[in-house]
Parts: C-alpha cells; structure tokens; sequence
C-alpha cells in the first residue's frame, strides 16, 4: 500500500468519528466517569483528559479499520512514545498516525504540539522515544480533533467537531 491509498482510506474512515462521538443534538457520548461504587464524576475541559477519553473511543474503531483493510494496528510500547498508532501492511510498510487535540473559542484554536524536535524529527533514524526511526514510515499523518469548551446551565458541555 502506498502513503496516497493509506491516506484516502484513512480520510473516509474518519469522516463516520463525529456522529460515533455525539449525539444528534451534538452532545458529547462521555458525560464522566463512573466508579464501582457508582459515584460519577463529571469530566473536566481538560484537553489530556478529553484526548485520552477519544483515543480511547476510536482505538477499537482503528484496529477494525487496520483488519478491513489487510493492515495490522501497533501501540507504541511506551507512554511517550511516537506515534499513537502505527499500521503496517502485509509488505511491512508503515504508516505513522499520531493524535492531536485541543479546543477552539471565538474561531481561534488554543494550540497544538506536534512532536520533539530534539528527538525523531531531528535524528529521522534515531530510535528514541520511538519504537521504528522516523524514516521508516511512509507517511506521517495527524488525526486532529478539536472541541469547544462551553459551559451551559453550571454544567460543562464538550461538543467535538461542530
């Protein structure tokens, strides 16, 4: 497979994310955490919690997306290692997708990180904080999700995607 049909593969996979996350009436799905005493504990704007809680979510929609199309899925073997999600094809090329988020008001976004200079973006065939060098991928592909954060009647809403 080529970084080109990766790509438009990955594209029109995604495009299905909103409507799996939200509600008709663009309500996130998550509304908190529950613990086993059945205490729940609404989540907060935070944008690592938020990223987590989706990567979550998406992480079973990707490894059927990898099996549909001949691809397997690879989590980094390490928490701050790159990328999020490695595909590998059946020849062993590999494709690099990495997780970003972050939240918008008044049609500004707040920022997003995208990686170490220091580290895999500066040495492509080092190994640090990386499972494969930087340039053994044949693309390398950011899945953005950005939210607004607003607050309505003292509770707090997070709609992705609008």
């Amino acid at each position: 497979m080529n970084s080109d049909t990766f790509y438009k593969l990955l594209l029109n996979e995604v495009e299905t994310y909103k409507s799996y996350l939200e509600t008709n009436k663009n309500d996130w799905i998550v509304k908190g955490f529950i613990d086993i005493n059945k205490n729940i504990y609404t989540i907060t704007n935070d944008t690592k919690v938020v990223s987590k809680i989706i990567e979550i979510l998406l992480i079973p929609k990707l490894e059927k997306f990898a099996k549909d199309n001949s691809l397997t899925l690879e989590l980094p073997t390490k928490q701050n290692y790159y990328p999020d999600l490695t595909f590998k094809d059946r020849k062993g090329n590999l494709f690099a997708v990495d997780f970003k988020s972050s939240y918008y008001e008044n049609n500004t976004v707040n920022g997003l990180t995208l990686g170490s200079y220091w580290g895999y973006f500066r040495d492509r065939n080092s190994k640090k904080n990386t499972d494969y060098p930087y340039n053994s991928y044949c693309s390398h592909l950011v899945l953005g999700m950005l939210y607004k954060q607003s607050i309505i009647a003292k509770k707090r809403k997070i709609c992705l995607f609008p």
